[in-house]
């Protein structure tokens, strides 16, 4: 294997690209978590049922995934500051539109369209576009940016629920959109840089760019298992995260218990992805996901031994310590095995394939509970999706440390 002399593309510049890449993701998640804290009370304002009221969330998952493959591919192509513009643009012309909806179909159509679109391009794009700024600090680089999902949902929530209740959520809507519209692009223009050229090799010969003939598969195969990794772990990953509130109501500790509990899932996620960086910079992109995975496995297990309160109150910040940090990984190892020119895409493929493992994993996780009458064998079932994300990490792992790959931390750019 070539050994790799390219300088580290770390510039005082690739931090401040970082601030505004962290503020963007921030600002831009709104798009993931507004729908769940105004759902009540559009469902009273159509008056519609739970589900149909639940449309508007599944439309903006939707939009999400697909937007991180088509917003992924114009980064790889133009760069990443047009598609922050753009993401500006839908989010304030998304959430506008689904302030004046007139119906409840407008209303999910402006979030899969637009607010869902937006969203996208507020994570899985500016993690594969930090990821060519930095060199031995690119794990952490890649999970601070990731965090910016994280904070907005931590923030946001209490924000809109402080103006729906204040101004309505109409007013509400109008308002997160006029404040995308003037707060985004400022920050977009830091970006405005295109990304580092690869260095040329003293000997003339462009240094390896990516790495996947070290596991001896090729790109679509190496593509493909991530993205059955990515659904496996998410589906495990949203039992919690989508049932805790659920199931604390059904414990008879009430809804706001597992509302708690899930702010504190969330809040130690954010811990969990700054803390994967720093790990990933020193073992590589592929024993981050396996350690987390496996964590998140032992997290989930927990769920079956623990009722009591306090019991499901430590276990719920255990998973997010764990869980928070598999997504960024991904990033890594992307950013590890395949060339940097193909990382929007890439990524965005991967991120897609979580959204189908999250939306999969809430929905068969209800369905078993409608089955069974208990969430037991919801919790078993995650597990076992969880097994075979590790299986996966395991395989590859093997094939990398057979094979002499080395972690990305000895390959910068």
């Amino acid at each position: 294997m070539t050994t790799d002399t390219a300088p580290d593309p770390e510039t005082p510049y690739s931090w401040l690209r970082l601030g505004a890449s962290l503020l963007l993701g921030s600002i831009g998640g709104v798009g993931m978590w507004s729908v769940v804290v105004v759902l009540p009370t559009v469902q009273a304002e159509f008056m519609a049922d739970r589900g149909g009221a639940s449309l508007s969330y599944t439309a903006t998952m939707i939009g999400f995934g697909v937007g991180g493959v088509l917003v992924g591919r114009l980064t790889d192509r133009f760069g990443v500051l047009l598609p922050m513009l753009a993401a500006s643009t839908t989010l304030g012309l998304g959430y506008v539109a689904a302030g004046f909806a007139p119906s409840l179909w407008m209303f999910a159509i402006a979030h899969g369209a637009l607010i869902g679109l937006g969203a996208a391009a507020c994570f899985g794009p500016l993690m594969a576009d930090i990821s060519h700024w930095f060199g031995r600090r690119r794990g952490i680089a890649v999970a601070l940016v990731a965090s910016g999902n994280y904070v907005a949902g931590t923030i946001w929530p209490g924000i809109v629920q402080h103006f729906v209740a204040t101004e309505g959520w109409r007013a509400t809507h109008v308002g997160i959109g006029l404040f995308c519209l003037l707060a985004m692009p400022p920050l977009a223009l830091v970006l405005r840089r295109k990304r580092p050229v690869l260095p040329v090799a003293a000997a003339g010969t462009p240094q390896p760019i990516g790495r996947s003939g070290d596991l001896r598969l090729s790109h679509g195969a190496l593509q493909a298992l991530l993205m059955v990794a990515g659904v496996a772990c998410c589906v495990a990953m949203s039992m919690p995260q989508v049932h805790i509130v659920a199931y604390c109501g059904d414990l008879g500790y009430g809804v706001a218990r597992g509302a708690t509990m899930l702010s504190l899932m969330l809040g130690f996620g954010i811990v969990s992805r700054i803390g994967s960086g720093f790990i990933a910079d020193r073992i590589g992109g592929l024993s981050t996901v396996l350690l987390g995975s496996a964590l998140q496995g032992i997290a989930l297990a927990l769920y079956l031994v623990s009722d009591g309160l306090t019991a499901i109150y430590v276990v719920s910040i255990l998973f997010g310590l764990a869980q928070g940090g598999i997504i960024p990984s991904y990033a890594i190892v992307i950013r590890e095995y395949f060339p940097p020119g193909e990382a929007g895409t890439r990524l965005g493929t991967v991120i897609m394939a979580t959204v189908i493992g999250m939306a999969l994993g809430g929905w068969m996780s209800g369905a078993i509970f409608d089955h069974s009458g208990s969430y037991r064998l919801a919790f078993l079932n995650g597990v076992a999706w969880n097994v075979l994300n590790v299986v996966i990490a395991v395989w590859l792992l093997m094939r990398a440390r057979r094979d002499g790959a080395r972690p990305s931390a000895a390959v910068p750019a």
